[in-house]
């Protein structure tokens, strides 16, 4: 179930605080400004403790995007502070993901990449400064429209690149650079 408790006010806030100064503040997406600024961001909190609560509110949110008007909600960041801690149980899940997309006839209309606190690409070791521009306060499931990420891909003529940049940008801002720019105020 989404949550819209207060107790999760602050996970949505640190969520917030994370896609201005790290994915949009370093450039790391150069989409989600546009979509930040005409205020088409969704952010859910899931409430579930396990992958099968989680599939469930995937399942809403998956639902809810696919139906609502592009205008009103172009993306949707689904936050799961309470479930799916572990990276590799995490990784596993996008599998689940993938089905869910497949069995609501979403393939090709929408698409699900994944951020997590202990995000890791293969072949680095945990402190690897490019893991961290994938690393989210929260594990989080990012829902994205196909026709937003082809517009979007055709604005910007160096799509292919952005993950070179993004560990170069990684690189020059380090570890130390990274904590500061994650504490807030």
């Amino acid at each position: 179930m989404i949550s819209t408790s207060d107790a999760y006010a602050t996970v949505v806030a640190e969520t917030r605080h994370w896609l201005t100064q790290a994915v949009i503040g370093l450039n790391l997406c150069p989409f989600a400004k546009a979509v930040q600024v005409k205020d088409q961001i969704r952010f859910a909190v899931s409430d579930a403790t396990d992958a099968e609560g989680v599939l469930t509110d995937l399942q809403d949110e998956l639902a809810l995007l696919a139906e609502t008007d592009p205008d009103k909600i172009d993306t949707t960041l689904l936050i799961i502070p309470d479930a799916l801690d572990d990276f590799l149980d995490f990784n596993d899940f996008e599998e689940l993901s993938d089905r869910l997309l497949k069995r609501m006839r979403l393939v090709g209309e929408l698409q699900v990449a994944t951020f997590h606190p202990q995000f890791q690409f293969a072949e680095t070791q945990a402190d690897d400064i490019e893991n961290f521009t994938n690393r989210s306060p929260y594990p989080i499931l990012h829902l994205l429209r196909e026709e937003s990420i082809d517009r979007a891909v055709e604005s910007f003529p160096d799509a292919a690149e952005i993950y070179e940049k993004n560990i170069e940008t990684m690189k020059k801002l380090g570890l130390d650079g990274w904590k500061k720019l994650m504490t807030k105020g």
